[in-house]
């Protein structure tokens, strides 16, 4: 019995280690499109913490859906993503942003027209600039004549409200009607010509 009580409790005990927090959380923000889809896209990434669908690069303070949508605020529907640098780096990050949208339109993706569509890095710090006009600078001199998305300064990110995050959990049948009839796996898979959701081509060898 005493030694059926150690194995239980040595097992416990790893099963928390195994299950504890990163020490560390860094942030990264991106807008590519629907913010339910491209949530969707990060939060299957290992080492990916926590990600919120929000609204970011506008004018308008504490904006509305229907704002944004609307048009005329400034602000892209955007994702911000809490990753464990420990398990994931930004550049690996940026990598498996650009396979999640089309770069090679301005004011748009896929089925959704605007610039609150637009596709955009919001850096935080000087190192997510340059590792982002670096990894767009290698797009371009390897694959496409220009990328149109945007690399600018982090602002203020809202989060949208509570029935836009973790849509595609909430409501899979809308979701996955929505990502299918906007056609955005298919004009991925034209532009990139591989599975874009699928994080296992990116994710760094040792850091699952």
């Amino acid at each position: 019995m005493l030694l059926t009580l150690a194995g239980c409790h040595t097992a416990q005990r790893d099963a928390s280690v195994a299950d504890a927090p990163p020490t560390r959380v860094a942030t990264a923000i991106f807008a590519g499109g629907c913010f339910w889809c491209l949530q969707a896209d990060f939060d299957q990434l290992p080492g990916v913490v926590k990600t919120e669908a929000g609204y970011t690069g506008g004018h308008v303070p504490d904006p509305s859906y229907g704002q944004v949508s609307g048009g005329g605020t400034g602000h892209a529907e955007a994702v911000r993503v809490l990753y464990d640098p420990e398990k994931l780096s930004y550049e690996r990050l940026l990598d498996y942003f650009w396979h999640q949208i089309d770069p090679t339109v301005m004011g748009r993706q896929f089925c959704d027209v605007g610039d609150q569509y637009r596709s955009a890095i919001f850096y935080q710090g000087e190192a997510q600039r340059a590792a982002a006009q670096a990894s767009r600078a290698a797009l371009e001199a390897s694959r496409f004549a220009h990328v149109y998305t945007e690399i600018v300064p982090a602002g203020p990110f809202y989060p949208a409200e509570d029935y836009h995050q973790e849509y595609y959990r909430k409501n899979p049948i809308r979701y996955n009607f929505y990502r299918t009839s906007c056609g955005r796996d298919a004009r991925l898979n034209r532009v990139w010509g591989t599975n874009p959701a699928d994080p296992r081509s990116t994710v760094e060898p040792g850091k699952r």
